[in-house]
């Protein structure tokens, strides 16, 4: 079998070339699966050093939440893998191309009308893994989240959230597909440098524009309100030089009770985004808890027949007296160690090395491409036979050739070939696993450092205290595979962190 593929053309090689490192890789991830699964299955009790961590109920819902959703990952990527095969086999990609220039020339355009037709290839494309990819994130969200308490979503809510997500995606991504074409057209021999920049920008515009226009199409962002908590924040901020100048909840808990935060914004307009299920106090499941709290002891009242004279506790009281059994969230003290955690990584200069290497990294990406693009034979493994098409050619290199820059450091340019990697999920992850690998490595690293930073502000007993809920919230599994974790793990498994939070300060 390799002998013959071997004494194939150079195309032909190349096609078989990405179909087996695709499926290495597949398996690979598969057996990295595997190993976490089995610690799932065979981890039945708290491990008596998480015993003052994880309570054993606790413990139990985690594990069964994450061997769903490891069962659910195998099904859905042996999918995702077959699926980008068989696309690759029967030549689907020149095939859509196909089909695109029909859907053009009814509209009397023809080849010379390029960008036209690859707006369209990708308007395809994209509609294509949106409906095959449906049927997954249905199940995902209905079943899997459902079954243990996290989607807060009707199907309604997501069929719309789905077309919105659609057509916003569209109004961003075609535009840039096509000015980005353009550039390469008409940019002469430097016109990587031209696109580069081109892609530079856009990424700029897009993260400075996103919690403000894109994202409140989807969810209701509100400022935070005057209070103890906002007043802190703000403190916290100035302490540290960090230019803060917006301070928002978003009401992420109509569709999950996951919760998250992040900060976002270039220069001197730095804002902060908390999620309602962050906080204790605004969390919607507290809320009805507290009113169900509130309800039961009326009740109780009535029925033991007491007095009516008898002053009534309100629920206000009631509240109070239930602060510190809150069901999820963290208290105010909790949140500013988190955001200690999360200003720790713009002061420390985590954010700027991330973006200084996504842009080597992109610049790097359109420098071999502008060196790869006149081969004809790249084209021709993918059964492009009689034209080479620039929105097929950034495809093929940055998705085939080298995907481990595109796929690990998600490069700019990916805004045009984005589509490539929705349409074929597993094939094109090529030899991005080492690459990943690296900066897994290196994030890890900046999470102990940006917890450092929080432990050296004061708050070290309030980010412990916080991990731990957190973890508890999104019912994190803590026992992890060696193997599984080094290779997977952005962040450091929490005994880690929890043990790092009471040593000596990191580098």
């Amino acid at each position: 079998m390799l002998k013959e593929i071997l004494e194939l053309p150079v195309e032909g090689q190349i096609f078989y070339a990405v179909l087996v490192f695709s499926w290495t890789v597949y398996v690979w991830e598969a057996y990295l699966a595997f190993r976490q699964r089995r610690v799932y299955r065979s981890t039945m009790h708290v491990p008596t050093e998480l015993g003052k961590i994880m309570d054993s109920d606790t413990f139990a819902k985690s594990r069964l939440y994450q061997l769903d959703k490891s069962n659910f990952g195998f099904w859905s990527g042996l999918y995702s893998e077959t699926e980008g095969t068989l696309i690759l086999w029967l030549g689907g990609i020149p095939f859509l191309w196909r089909i695109s220039g029909f859907v053009t020339a009814r509209f009397g355009l023809g080849p010379e009308y390029e960008i036209s037709q690859s707006l369209v290839f990708l308007l395809l494309a994209t509609l294509f893994s949106a409906l095959t990819g449906l049927p997954w994130s249905l199940y995902s969200t209905f079943v899997i989240e459902e079954k243990h308490g996290f989607n807060q979503q009707t199907l309604s809510f997501f069929l719309k959230d789905a077309l919105k997500k659609f057509a916003v995606t569209q109004c961003i991504l075609l535009p840039v597909t096509s000015l980005l074409l353009y550039i390469i057209k008409i940019g002469g021999d430097y016109f990587f440098i031209y696109a580069w920049l081109f892609t530079l920008i856009v990424s700029l515009v897009l993260v400075t524009i996103y919690a403000d226009y894109i994202a409140p199409l989807f969810d209701k962002f509100t400022p935070l309100p005057e209070g103890d908590l906002k007043t802190d924040i703000e403190n916290m901020a100035k302490s540290i030089s960090f230019p803060l100048t917006k301070i928002y909840v978003v009401e992420g808990s109509k569709r999950s009770s996951h919760s998250n935060a992040y900060f976002y914004g270039f220069f001197k307009n730095k804002r902060i985004v908390l999620f309602d299920t962050l906080l204790e106090d605004f969390s919607p499941m507290n809320k009805k808890d507290e009113e169900h709290a509130a309800a039961g002891q009326t009740d109780e009242n009535e029925a033991a027949g007491e007095e009516r004279a008898k002053p009534q506790p309100k629920v206000g009281t009631v509240s109070m007296g239930l602060r510190t059994n809150k069901k999820q969230g963290c208290s105010n003290h909790e949140v500013l160690a988190v955001l200690g955690h999360e200003l720790g990584h713009w002061k420390l200069g985590h954010t700027v090395k991330n973006i200084v290497i996504s842009q080597m990294n992109s610049f790097l990406c359109f420098f071999l491409f502008a060196a790869l693009i006149g081969q004809k034979e790249l084209f021709l493994a993918f059964g492009f036979h009689d034209s080479q098409p620039t929105l097929i050619g950034l495809m093929i290199i940055f998705q085939f050739i080298f995907s481990p820059y595109n796929e690990s450091l998600l490069c700019p340019a990916s805004s045009a070939v984005s589509f490539s990697s929705l349409l074929f999920p597993s094939v094109l992850l090529g030899t991005a696993q080492l690459l990943s690998f690296c900066l897994t490595v290196l994030s890890r690293r900046f999470e102990f450092q940006a917890d450092a930073f929080a432990r050296d502000m004061g708050r070290s007993a309030e980010l412990h205290s916080a991990l731990i809920k957190l973890n508890k919230d999104n019912l994190g599994f803590p026992v992890a595979d060696w193997l599984f974790s080094t290779w997977h793990y952005s962040h450091p498994p929490l005994l880690e962190r929890l043990r790092a939070l009471k040593g000596p300060k990191q580098d």
